[in-house]
């Protein structure tokens, strides 16, 4: 009934600023965790005293928290986070649950210029950088595309994606087909099923900045993010520019994706299941879903980026752990639901 729907919004709202209190400690307590665990163990004692006294007990300490660990947190969490407000602001913008940050085709063609860069240079600065770019290329052909009559309608700027993300997917076979078998071909493979081990202060330089201003223009835009599923007539009550709306959401979720995938390859599964999870905790409103997904999709892939790193003496690649993770908990959560739904 209405008045149990009213009643379950108002917990939630109720409950929102206790969870999300303990989504942060739980945040910290993980970056904790990740500090202190890897191939050279060191105590939490050791980290609490090096982080807030300056109390260096051997120089092995420094180099690894530095050189290492501090930067593959720092990029765990801007990557789980962007890739997570990029899937819950496409799916609000396109009004539907199963869209994640592929459908623009963004994260093919920056993966074709990962892959690229791999083939061309040796310096993995460049790789970086020619993934940002075509990352960038892709969003342009993918808007360019979907005009129709000078508008941009949610179909076409779907179609539009398949249709460049399926090209460039292709032209990323290609150059696995033209790449050196001994050398180059397993560091792109490597590279497109998504990896941190590659972190490093140069890396956050370069795509930091795009996850971190797009993220807080949406955060800034969440409440009219909820305008999005609504028919444009209706959303236009409101006093809102629906199509300018979209635009922002557009570029800002592209950027994201396109910085994700320049500084860690593909991974996939964070935007499509984290949304659901926070759908399931608070809600519907993206004034509360934004930011639990920004702590959560952080949480998640720290997760899985040290399982990544510890369980086994070889790096598993990101998306593999993602994947068998996400796929039986996303399973659960639609049984649990009983469907699809924003």
């Amino acid at each position: 009934s209405l008045f149990v729907r009213q009643k379950e919004i108002y917990m939630r709202q109720k409950k929102f600023p206790v969870i999300m209190a303990v989504a942060t400690c739980l945040l910290l307590l993980l970056v904790l965790v990740a500090l202190c665990i890897g191939r050279y163990s060191i105590s939490a004692a050791e980290v609490l005293r090096y982080l807030f006294l300056g109390i260096e007990e051997n120089s092995m300490l420094k180099t690894v928290m530095w050189s290492v660990r501090i930067p593959r947190i720092l990029m765990a969490l801007l990557v789980g986070a962007g890739l997570s407000v990029s899937g819950v602001s496409l799916q609000a913008m396109f009004g539907n649950p199963l869209v994640n940050a592929h459908i623009l085709g963004v994260s093919y063609s920056a993966g074709f210029g990962a892959a690229l860069g791999i083939l061309l240079f040796s310096r993995f600065a460049y790789v970086e950088i020619l993934a940002l770019l075509f990352g960038f290329v892709g969003m342009a052909l993918t808007y360019f595309l979907s005009q129709k009559k000078g508008n941009t309608g949610t179909l076409m700027l779907v179609l539009s994606g398949v249709v460049v993300g399926a090209v460039f997917e292709a032209l990323t076979s290609f150059i696995k087909y033209v790449a050196d078998p001994e050398e180059k071909l397993p560091a792109i493979t490597y590279w497109l099923m998504g990896s941190l081990s590659a972190a490093g202060f140069g890396a956050l330089k370069l795509g930091a900045p795009a996850i971190a201003v797009s993220c807080g223009v949406l955060l800034l835009l969440r409440w009219k993010l909820n305008l999005l599923p609504l028919p444009d007539e209706e959303a236009r009550t409101f006093g809102t520019n629906i199509p300018r709306l979209r635009a922002v959401c557009i570029v800002c979720c592209a950027a994201m994706t396109a910085s994700c995938v320049a500084m860690c390859g593909q991974v996939g599964w964070v935007g499509l299941l984290v949304p659901h999870v926070c759908r399931l905790l608070f809600g519907n409103s993206h004034a509360r879903l934004l930011p639990a997904c920004i702590s959560c999709g952080a949480c998640f892939l720290m997760i899985v980026d040290t399982l990544a790193r510890t369980i086994s003496a070889a790096e598993i690649p990101v998306s593999i752990l993602t994947a068998m993770l996400g796929a039986p908990i996303f399973i659960t959560i639609v049984r649990r639901k009983g469907g699809w739904s924003l």
